[in-house]
């Protein structure tokens, strides 16, 4: 083999060589230009996501400062309401409507309703008589007690001894009055049904019936003032007594 032919071999080894040499040059270039492009879109969404977390991180903060303020008028309703911390219970299930109910002419959030059934539920009390007072009504507006039908009749009924013990538990106490001022001359201030359940502690009234007299909105020397000079409550103030009695069943 002429010398001439060797260097010819040589020469189209070596430019094959540089050929494949700068193709896998570009090659790798390539894969790098796009692993670049791979962590630049990498770091780009995960950028996304930490400003997405740090978003639902402060909604959620400021969901809980709300909840903290919250908590803290109930527990302090409750501590003043029974002298310690409440024991929270299972919430009974509340209907989700938020439309409330019609009490005679008026119409009750539901925030102020703690306990319910089909036809019956029971409201906090706007000027309450003693600590606890509550009511428990039908859900259907009749004036009258003798309006009610045999099965609204039991179903109130059987609503009253569940709320009564749970005010009595709430109130410390084992004893209650139950009243029923059916119609505008026995004392009834509102067209509507409903069950007064009163809990009694030692000492509310120097002469236990003067309730009666509290309840019909006259003053007596125990009962010290009438039920127009009985300082209405606030909704909020209302609100978180239900959510408190909500907590005892």
């Amino acid at each position: 083999m002429s010398l001439q032919i060797i260097m010819d071999n040589r020469f189209r080894t070596t430019k094959r060589c540089s050929s494949e040499a700068k193709g896998t040059r570009t090659a790798a270039i390539g894969k790098c230009n796009d692993t670049r492009r791979l962590l630049t879109a990498r770091r780009d969404v995960e950028a996304s996501d930490v400003d997405a977390t740090r978003s639902r991180a402060r909604r959620a903060l400021r969901m809980i400062q709300r909840t903290v303020v919250r908590l803290r008028s109930f527990n302090a309703f409750a501590i003043a309401f029974r002298g310690s911390r409440p024991t929270v219970r299972r919430t009974r299930a509340m209907s989700s409507r938020t439309d409330g109910v019609e009490f005679g002419p008026f119409a009750i959030p539901r925030t102020q309703i703690f306990y319910e059934t089909a036809n019956v539920f029971a409201i906090v009390n706007l000027k309450p008589v003693v600590r606890g007072h509550v009511l428990v009504c039908p859900k259907r507006v009749v004036p009258k007690f003798t309006d009610l039908t045999s099965e609204e009749i039991a179903e109130l009924w059987t609503s009253v001894a569940v709320v009564q013990r749970v005010v009595e538990r709430a109130c410390d106490t084992s004893s209650s009055t139950l009243a029923i001022q059916d119609g505008p001359l026995a004392g009834q201030s509102v067209p509507h049904v409903h069950v007064h359940v009163l809990p009694r502690t030692r000492g509310d009234f120097a002469r236990n019936d003067d309730v009666y007299d509290a309840l019909e909105g006259k003053a007596s020397a125990s009962a010290k003032m009438d039920n127009d000079n009985r300082k209405p409550r606030s909704s909020e103030e209302m609100a978180i007594e239900a959510e408190y009695f909500r907590t005892l069943f």
